[in-house]
């Protein structure tokens, strides 16, 4: 039997592909406030500092989301909780379509857009638990491709707003999220085999697992860089190159598209040549490329080229190290996701603010890429430490 039969026979692909429908539809509304960003900041004359933290806040609201949303899942039901997901997220969008008209008002929607950000917290785990440890790198992947949702919104949030306000986005952003509600409800379901809920106690014991911390940290970089992007890069073409507010939306896009659909890829690669080793690679790539986006910043086009680059090594991180839990930890796969999800979410608020910020002390763009990079070394050295240790517990064969 071929790999790709049997990956189709071993799972529940209806529940896969609503997995990932819930997940686009819902990382699309995520992001929205930054796919708006620079009409926005247009409207509130913000400082470099208030719009790092403007972009930043609903990636901050599905960060500290995301560990309730895991514990719900696990205990009441993926298909149930990302159902009751689905139909809260209608309230941030309906105040930001009908009001709405003050910097507070938007930070206040801005964090609740982050119960759409916790939906990776229900939907891979109820698509990884239908599939074995050999395809949980493919299938973690598919599910997690959701993030392509960052394309829908930053391709098509700009043009909506220039031809009929940032508000009517909200308005129209409602109509993918009920078609995902309804294909999710007919065609989700959960897996019957699935981990017996923990107990609350049981759930808090993985703080005092190393790997629990090192791993957020990992993903705090990969995916907090994809996001963290996804909603600043609009703001950076526009400021540093004087780009028009739609132009800086199709760059983002480029970059963003890159990022998105290499994640199945970066689950597979993982299958095959292990996450531990890729990761490692992948990390020393990404501290080369943050560091050469700070030394060149000379057009847009080039620019752009450094950033597709970065996205799509970011994308390949996201999924081996999606590849790594599930095939590490595979009775705690619910609450890890949203643990170290919920990093990811505080990586991405973080950047935009570091880059914010620097630019506001220095002037400068630069600074805060070569602080962001620095990062990347720290996480080398981290890789080649727990590789070593696992090695001795004897779990790297599994994940290396």
């Amino acid at each position: 039997m071929s790999n790709n039969t049997s990956f189709l026979k071993s799972g529940h692909l209806p529940t896969l592909l609503s997995s990932f429908l819930y997940f686009d539809v819902s990382f699309m509304i995520w992001v929205i406030v930054g796919s708006l960003s620079t009409f926005m900041v247009q409207d509130f004359g913000l400082t470099d500092a208030q719009k790092g933290l403007m972009v930043g806040i609903p990636i901050l609201g599905g960060s500290l989301l995301r560990i309730p949303m895991g514990l719900l899942a696990d205990r009441f039901g993926g298909k149930r909780i990302g159902a009751i997901g689905m139909i809260l997220t209608m309230i941030p969008l309906l105040w930001g379509w009908l009001y709405g008209n003050s910097l507070n008002e938007v930070h206040a929607f801005g964090f609740l857009l982050g119960i759409a950000g916790a939906s990776f917290a229900v939907a891979l785990p109820l698509a990884s638990r239908w599939y074995p440890p050999e395809h949980q790198g493919l299938a973690m992947g598919i599910a997690g491709a959701g993030n392509s949702g960052t394309v829908l919104a930053t391709l098509f949030a700009p043009r909506i707003a220039e031809a009929f306000g940032w508000h009517a986005v909200f308005a129209i952003a409602l109509i993918p999220l009920v078609i995902a509600f309804i294909v999710f409800i007919i065609f989700a379901k959960d897996c019957p085999n699935a981990v017996k809920p923990m107990t609350i106690a049981q759930y808090l014991s993985i703080v005092k697992i190393k790997e629990t911390w090192i791993l957020s940290f990992f993903y705090s970089l990969s995916f907090g860089g994809f996001v963290g992007l996804t909603s600043y890069l609009s703001i950076y073409f526009v400021d540093q190159f004087a780009v028009s507010k739609v132009t800086a939306g199709d760059y983002v896009t480029m970059a963003v598209l890159a990022g998105s659909f290499i994640r199945p890829i970066g689950g597979y690669m993982a299958d095959k040549l292990g996450g531990m080793g890729l990761l490692l690679k992948l990390y020393g790539l990404s501290a080369v490329i943050l560091a050469a986006i700070g030394f060149i910043q000379v057009s847009a086009g080039v620019s752009l080229v450094m950033f597709i680059l970065l996205m799509l090594v970011f994308g390949i991180a996201n999924g081996a190290l999606f590849q790594v839990i599930p095939t590490r930890f595979p009775k705690k796969v619910g609450i890890f996701t949203g643990f170290v999800g919920a990093a990811g979410g505080l990586g991405g608020f973080f950047l935009p603010n570091i880059l914010g910020t620097f630019k506001e002390m220095t002037g400068s763009f630069s600074f805060g890429f070569w602080w962001i990079g620095l990062t990347y070394i720290v996480s080398l050295i981290l890789v080649m430490w727990l590789m070593k240790d696992w090695k001795k517990q004897g779990y790297l064969k599994k994940v290396s």
